[in-house]
């Protein structure tokens, strides 16, 4: 694989007290289905996997995370591990436009590049942290590629494949709303948009005037997916821990499925943060982390199951399992939720 790009930046932030600049180096690598851009932060921990992100559509991994990992508690866990941030082909910053004609690649497909990614950089297992269509990427790699996953944050992702009412409603919608405003539907649900608060007036402005817009319509159009046909202990399954998130203004936050509606990495980067940790406690990592703001909260709901399906208890709470001084725990594969 050759690489075709290689730079070094310093992301722009605020700093904590004694805290130095994180630098970064973006990369591209070429794949079977084209070239994939995707930016490394920190230097890779002995016997740790890396942090892998893939953002939703309408955004890229700057738009989608830079707010969670800015987060003053969130350092902790980058100082502990090294993260790859992927942008979807197109999608990273001053991408140029694709030709007329091009042909995207499909989800399943960008599943498809990660290996590359991983090869490059000679990273033999990650963590994911996916994003609506992110989620679903990662969702399909992890099944493909269970050896190489050691777990999975999960955020607004739908399993199930789009019917034939899915794709009439997706047609009649592109008839009579633009594109910016189809993928903001996507991304906040309906009260979020009527409320048009300062982060819906931000995202619906970095969309609308987004200079590789048509790249983004290409994106979009490729959010075409197949069903996971996940089961319980059945023989398509994770073999690895899922943490499943929700925001509070997703349309269908009682499944913990929702693919639109609510953005809990922007908007609640603490709780996120926290649930995160409690995660990857629950993986062996950090046992020496200090919880501080979910373990005070009656609000966010955790569970630990045995799969990804609707069926599940929710008796267990995160503040119930603080008080009692455990972690929530469960056998290889178990699922925990948070709605936020």
């Amino acid at each position: 694989m050759a690489e075709l790009q290689e730079v070094q930046i310093t992301e722009e932030k605020p700093l904590l007290p004694g805290q130095t600049p994180e630098m970064a180096k973006t990369h591209s690598v070429e794949t079977p289905y084209g070239s994939v851009t995707f930016t490394v932060y920190g230097t890779p921990k002995p016997k740790r996997p890396a942090i892998l992100t893939y953002h939703d559509v309408g955004l890229n991994y700057k738009s989608c995370f830079q707010p969670l990992f800015q987060f003053g508690d969130m350092q902790e866990i980058i100082q502990n591990f090294v993260r790859v941030h992927v942008d979807a082909p197109g999608m990273e910053e001053g991408a140029p436009v694709f030709p007329l004609g091009y042909q995207y690649p499909s989800l399943d497909q960008l599943a498809d590049m990660i290996p590359c990614i991983l090869q490059y950089l000679n990273f033999s297992t990650i963590i994911g942290v996916g994003v609506g269509a992110g989620a679903y990427i990662l969702s399909r790699y992890a099944l493909t590629h269970p050896d190489t996953v050691e777990g999975l944050v999960l955020i607004n992702i739908d399993p199930n494949a789009k019917g034939w009412m899915d794709w009439a409603a997706h047609k009649l919608t592109g008839l009579t709303s633009s594109l910016p405003e189809m993928i903001l539907g996507h991304l906040f649900s309906q009260e979020e948009l009527s409320g048009n608060s300062e982060l819906v007036q931000k995202y619906r402005n970095i969309i609308t005037h987004a200079p590789n817009l048509e790249n983004i319509e290409l994106y979009w159009n490729s959010n075409n997916r197949r069903d996971l046909n996940l089961e319980r202990g059945g023989a398509v399954t994770f073999k690895c821990p899922v943490m499943l998130v929700v925001g509070d203004q997703a349309p269908h936050e009682d499944a913990v499925m929702a693919d639109s509606g609510g953005q809990p990495q922007l908007t609640q980067p603490g709780k996120l943060t926290e649930a995160f940790k409690y995660f990857l406690q629950g993986m062996g990592y950090m046992a020496s982390s200090c919880m501080t703001r979910l373990s005070r909260s009656r609000t966010a709901s955790l569970t630990s199951a045995a799969s990804i399906d609707g069926n599940r208890s929710r008796s267990r709470t995160l503040s119930q399992s603080s008080e009692s001084g455990t972690l929530p725990s469960g056998p290889p594969g178990h699922t925990m939720e948070v709605s936020c």
